[in-house]
C-alpha cells in the first residue's frame, strides 16, 4: 500500500453538499488514534486534500474521530526509545509543521471532540479555529504530559499561553489537570458543548457556515497576550519569584515543570515560530532524560500491565462482586463501604452496634455532601449511593454477601471473632478478606473455616483518595479467590498489586524503613529540621518525623513490640534497628506518642502551625552534621534494598508491583519511577558500590543482597 493509500485509510476525507469536509480520524488496527509516523502521513495527506478542495469552493473542515477517544496523544513506545535529543527535536518540529499548516490553511477548521482529547489530542484541537465538545463524562481534556516527566511538545505550551495567558495557562500545563468538557469551557480550551454526536456535527457545520475568520487570534494584527506578556510590569515583578516557588514544591526533582515555565516565559517574548522552536528544544531535553524515562516506564507501561491483569491468575473468568459486607465502620471501614457503593455494589456496613454503624454511614454522607457542594456530584447521585448502603449492628444482615472485608482494629482475637460471625451466615462460595496492614494473612486464616477463600485486602488511608490496594495471598489462598479480589479492586477504580504473605507484606514493611532511617538519623544527633528536609529532597511527600507523628509513634511502638515478641526473622530487623531505640525513648521516657496523642516529634498548638518539639535537642544531643545528600541516600537506599529483599523472598513477584506499590502506597519518590526503577536509573553497579559504602558506615541494614551482585554481573536491570 502506498503512502497516500495508507493515509486515506487512517483519515477519511468526505465532502458534503454544503462544501464542508468532514475529516474522520480512524487509524486501522488501533483502539485509539495516536500521534506517530502514520498520523503524520495522514495529516499531510489531509492538508493536500484541503488545498485541492479549496479550488472547488471548500467552506471549512470538521475534524473528528471514529474512535471512543478523539486523539490519545503521542506513541509512548517510540518516545521511550528515543535517546538522541536531535531526533526528538526533529520529531516535534515535524508534528508542529503539520499543525501550523492546518491552522493557516485558509478555511475555518473545527475540532468536533467526541472523546478524550489529552496531550497531543488537545494540541491538535488547539490548532483548530474552534473547539466543540460532546458534553459527556467520557470526554476528558487536558495536558497530562508533566505526570510522565514531559511537556506538551506539539505546540501545547505555545498555544495555551497565547490563548489563556501566562498565569491562567500555568495550572493546566504544570499540574497535568484533566477536565470534563464543561470545565474545559470555563477554562477557555473549549468554545461550546454539544448534547450528542448529531448535535456535535450540526453545531460544527453551523459555525463554519456562519463564515468566521479562518485564523487564530495570535495571527491577527494587534494581538496581545491575555493578562500581559513577561515585560508587563504586573508580570515582570512576579517572574523572579516563580522559580523559587516551584523549587519549594518540587525540590528540583522534576525538570518538566521547570521546563514548562521556561518555555512559557521565553516563548511569550518572541514570535510564534520562535516560541515553537524553543518548546521543541526543551521537549527534546526532557524526552531523552532520566526522569521522563523513569516515569514513562512505571506510570505508563508498568501501570498498564498491572491494570491489564499481569498479576491476576490466568484461566479464571472475570468475577462480578454484587454485595459487599464491611466489618467495622471506622476510618477504614466507611471508606471501603463508600468506594464499593460508589462503584454500584450493594453494601452492608456492619459494626458492633447500630449506633456505630450509623456513624460510619454518616461519614460517607459527609463525603458525598462535600462533592455535591463543590459541584462534583448531584443530590440524586448522592442518594443513589446512600441507598445502596445498609448500616447495621446485626451479623445476620451479611447473608448474601459474596465478599466480606473486615476493617477492625489490629487485634488477632477481634479479627478472629468477626471472621467467625460473618462466616456463620455467608454462602460457601463467599470470599473473606482482611484489611490488615501488618498481621500475616496465613495466621489470620487459621481461624477461618475456609482458609482457601481467605485473603488480604490492604487499603490505604484515606480510602476515597488513595489509589492502591495491596492484595495479600496467604499460603492456602486459592487462585479463584485471588482473581475475585483482583477483579473487585479494579471494579472500585483502584490499582491492585499482588504480594505473598509475610509480616508487613510489602508496603508496610518497606515504608517503615523510611521512617526508621529518619529516627536513626535523629538518634545519631542530626538536626531534626535537616532530617525532614532530606526526606522532602529525596522526593518523599512528607518528612519521616512528621510522617511518624501522623502514623502514631504509639502504634509503631506497639507493632514493633508485637513483632519482637513473635520472634521471627522480622523481629531481628526491628530489634537491631537503631531507630527502635529512638521510638522507645519517645514513647516510654518522654510520653510523646504522636499527633493523635497531643504531640510527638512535633507540637500541635491549637489554631497555629505545628512546630518541632523543643525537647528534641535535649533528648537527642547534636553531633557532627552529615551532608544532605548522605541523608537522602540513606532514606532512598534503605527502601530500595528492602524491596530487593522482598523480591528475593518471594513477597514480591514483579517489578511492576514493586514500583507502583511504592509510589501509590506510601509516596516513594515518583521522579525515580519506584523503588526498583530507582536502582535501574542509579545504575545497578553504582548502586551496589554505594550500598556497600553505606553498610560499612552505618550497619548491616545497608548490606546489598547477593541477588543484586548477580544482577550486576549479568549486566541486567529490574525489568
Amino acid at each position: 500500500m502506498n503512502a497516500s493509500a495508507t493515509a486515506a485509510s487512517a483519515f477519511r476525507f468526505e465532502l458534503d453538499a454544503d462544501g464542508i469536509a468532514v475529516v474522520t480520524m480512524d487509524m486501522p488496527g488501533r483502539s485509539a488514534n495516536v500521534i506517530n509516523a502514520e498520523f503524520g502521513e495522514a495529516l499531510a495527506w489531509t492538508l493536500e486534500q484541503i488545498q485541492a478542495a479549496k479550488a472547488n469552493g471548500l467552506k471549512g473542515v470538521v475534524l473528528t474521530s471514529a474512535k471512543k477517544t478523539f486523539l490519545a496523544g503521542g506513541d509512548l513506545e517510540h518516545l521511550y526509545s528515543l535517546t538522541d535529543p536531535a531526533e526528538a527535536f526533529h520529531m516535534g518540529e515535524q508534528l508542529k509543521k503539520g499543525l501550523r499548516l492546518l491552522e493557516t490553511c485558509g478555511v475555518p477548521v473545527v475540532a468536533a471532540i467526541n472523546g478524550a482529547a489529552l496531550g497531543g489530542g488537545l494540541e491538535l484541537a488547539l490548532a483548530c479555529h474552534r473547539r466543540i465538545a460532546w458534553n459527556d463524562r467520557s470526554v476528558k481534556i487536558g495536558f497530562p504530559e508533566v505526570t510522565l516527566g514531559l511537556l506538551p511538545g506539539g505546540g501545547g505550551v505555545t498555544r495555551a499561553v497565547r490563548m489563556l495567558g501566562l498565569e491562567a495557562s500555568a495550572p493546566y500545563l504544570m499540574q497535568g489537570k484533566q477536565m470534563p468538557a464543561d470545565a474545559a469551557v470555563k477554562a477557555g480550551f473549549v468554545d461550546e458543548l454539544a448534547a450528542d454526536h448529531d448535535a456535535l456535527m450540526a453545531q460544527a457545520k453551523a459555525w463554519i457556515l456562519s463564515k468566521p475568520e479562518p485564523s487564530q487570534p495570535w495571527d491577527r494584527k494587534g494581538y496581545r497576550l491575555p493578562g500581559g506578556d513577561p515585560r508587563s510590569p504586573s508580570i515582570l515583578q512576579r517572574i523572579p519569584a516563580m522559580p523559587a516557588l516551584l523549587t519549594k514544591e518540587t525540590y528540583n526533582n522534576y525538570p518538566a515543570p521547570e521546563a514548562i515555565m521556561a518555555v512559557a516565559v521565553e516563548g511569550a517574548t518572541v514570535d510564534f515560530e520562535t516560541a515553537s522552536r524553543i518548546e521543541s528544544r526543551y521537549f527534546a531535553h526532557l524526552a531523552t532524560g532520566k526522569v521522563a524515562k523513569n516515569m514513562i516506564h512505571t506510570f505508563w507501561f508498568q501501570l498498564n500491565d498491572i491494570n491489564k491483569g499481569q498479576s491476576r491468575p490466568a484461566g479464571i473468568e472475570r468475577q462480578t462482586t454484587r454485595k459487599v459486607g464491611v466489618l467495622g465502620a471506622g476510618m477504614m471501614g466507611h471508606g471501603i463501604a463508600y468506594e464499593s457503593a460508589r462503584a454500584g455494589m450493594q453494601v452492608v456496613l456492619k459494626d458492633a452496634s447500630q449506633d456505630a454503624a450509623d456513624k460510619g454511614k454518616a461519614r460517607i454522607q459527609a463525603i458525598l455532601d462535600k462533592q455535591v457542594s463543590r459541584g462534583r456530584s448531584t443530590p440524586e447521585k448522592r442518594q443513589e449511593i446512600l441507598d445502596r448502603i445498609l448500616a447495621t449492628g446485626n451479623a445476620a444482615d451479611l447473608a448474601g454477601c459474596d465478599l466480606v472485608i473486615e476493617a477492625v482494629f489490629e487485634d488477632r482475637e477481634l479479627k478472629a471473632r468477626v471472621t467467625g460471625e460473618a462466616e456463620a451466615v455467608l454462602d460457601t462460595t463467599a470470599v473473606f478478606a482482611s484489611n490488615t496492614s501488618t498481621l500475616p494473612i496465613t495466621g489470620l486464616a487459621e481461624r477461618s473455616k475456609r482458609p482457601s477463600q481467605f485473603i488480604g485486602l490492604h487499603f490505604f488511608s484515606p480510602v476515597d483518595k488513595m489509589k492502591l490496594v495491596e492484595i495479600i495471598r496467604g499460603k492456602q489462598t486459592d487462585d479463584k479467590t485471588l482473581a475475585k479480589a483482583f477483579d473487585f479492586v479494579l471494579a472500585i477504580g483502584k490499582t491492585p498489586i499482588v504480594v505473598n504473605d509475610s509480616r508487613g507484606f510489602y508496603t508496610s514493611r518497606v515504608f517503615s524503613t523510611y521512617t526508621n532511617e529518619g529516627l536513626a538519623l535523629l538518634g545519631e544527633g542530626q538536626h531534626p529540621r535537616a532530617i525532614e528536609m532530606a526526606g522532602r529532597q529525596a522526593g518523599m511527600p512528607v518528612g519521616p518525623l512528621a510522617l511518624m507523628d501522623e502514623v502514631s509513634l504509639k502504634l509503631a511502638y506497639d507493632i514493633s513490640r508485637q513483632t519482637m515478641a513473635d520472634g521471627d526473622t522480622a523481629a531481628l530487623r526491628v530489634g537491631n534497628h537503631p531507630g527502635f531505640k529512638v521510638l522507645t525513648a519517645m514513647v516510654e521516657q518522654h510520653d510523646r506518642k504522636g499527633r493523635a496523642y497531643g504531640g510527638g516529634f512535633y507540637d500541635y498548638p491549637q489554631g497555629q502551625e505545628k512546630h518541632l518539639w523543643k525537647g528534641l535537642g535535649q533528648a537527642f544531643p547534636a553531633a557532627e552534621s552529615l551532608s544532605q545528600q548522605e541523608m537522602v541516600d540513606r532514606m532512598l537506599f534503605a527502601q530500595a534494598l528492602e524491596t530487593v529483599r522482598c523480591l528475593d523472598e518471594g513477597v514480591l513477584t514483579s517489578s511492576a508491583d514493586a514500583n507502583i506499590g511504592s509510589i501509590f502506597g506510601w509516596g516513594f519518590a515518583p521522579w525515580s519511577g519506584g523503588t526498583l526503577q530507582f536502582i535501574n536509573q542509579y545504575g545497578p553497579a553504582e548502586f551496589l558500590a554505594r550500598a556497600r559504602q553505606l553498610a560499612k558506615r552505618y550497619g548491616d541494614r545497608f548490606n546489598p543482597p547477593a541477588s543484586l551482585a548477580r544482577l550486576v554481573e549479568e549486566s541486567a536491570t529490574y525489568a
